[in-house]
């Protein structure tokens, strides 16, 4: 039994790690009503690792590849300027994500000609939370003390940014500084994860919890602990489920963080049906 308790602590632990740590981004995304921004970056990665397997790398070497495609990405929406563009950030966004989807699946198409297996392409599609060890907890640990550390010194500027860019810049905060910082922040944390869930349905593990987060509670702060929570809900939760069930765990996790969203939904609609009542 402890044999079996050691074999699976790390993935315990990742699932914990990569529910936490994504819930904490997604209350920025959604809050800043820019969803596109985890599909967008999360597939530039997976974009990005799929045609450093086809290069020839393996393991934890794919994400290199897949944090350069990320990097580029968010550095390219923190440089656009949607006003000289005349298209609002989420168009820009939608077309970044056409574009790295399209590659993408281009480089899956091309394993067949250069000969080599998609396997591991495929496994970055579906994630492969059940195969973690603790190298990968290593990497994952530190960065999502980094992206807590990065919370906490621009708390107040990211909440200004979260509620208007415009009033923010206003107010005397460097919104290019901090968007950016954000954007390069969001990259790695995606990239650093995407392998737990799989590329095609990260965006939900980081969407779900902080929608979630907001139809429960009022408030940045409450927001992103309660976000923190539910992503390692859905992380560990996602996980047992699977194994008991024998089920896959990229699909069972995304399956569980959307129920709790349901859930949330439904306590608050009962409760404001209660204060409703409460209050004739």
């Amino acid at each position: 039994m402890s044999m079996e308790l050691g074999f699976w602590a790390p993935v315990v632990v990742a699932g914990a790690l990569a529910g936490a740590s994504t819930g904490m981004l997604g209350v920025y995304i959604i809050g800043m009503r820019i969803p596109f921004l985890g599909v967008c970056v999360s597939h530039a990665a997976l974009a990005g690792a799929v045609f450093g397997s086809l290069a020839g790398l393996t393991g934890q070497a794919l994400l290199v590849p897949a944090l350069v495609a990320a990097l580029a990405t968010a550095l390219a929406l923190g440089l656009a300027d949607p006003r000289r563009m005349r298209a609002d950030v989420n168009v820009v966004m939608g077309l970044l994500f056409t574009l790295t989807m399209g590659l993408a699946f281009l480089g899956v198409g091309l394993f067949p000609r250069f000969g080599r297996s998609a396997s591991e392409a495929f496994g970055l599609l579906w994630g492969s939370l059940t195969f973690c060890s603790w190298r990968d907890v290593a990497l994952m640990g530190p960065m999502t003390a980094v992206e807590i550390g990065f919370v906490l010194l621009f708390y107040k500027e990211m909440r200004a940014v979260m509620f208007s860019r415009e009033h923010a810049a206003a107010a005397g905060v460097r919104v290019t500084l901090v968007w950016t910082g954000f954007l390069i922040l969001a990259s790695i944390v995606l990239t650093v994860n995407f392998k737990i869930v799989g590329g095609l349905m990260i965006y939900s593990l980081m969407a779900n919890p902080a929608a979630a987060a907001f139809q429960l509670v009022r408030g940045h702060g409450r927001a992103l602990l309660l976000a923190v929570a539910l992503g390692t809900v859905s992380g560990v939760g996602g996980f047992l489920i699977a194994l008991v069930a024998e089920l896959p765990t990229g699909a069972t996790i995304v399956i569980l963080s959307s129920a709790l969203v349901g859930a949330a939904a439904l306590a608050a609609r009962v409760g404001r049906a209660f204060r409703a009542a409460g209050g004739r």
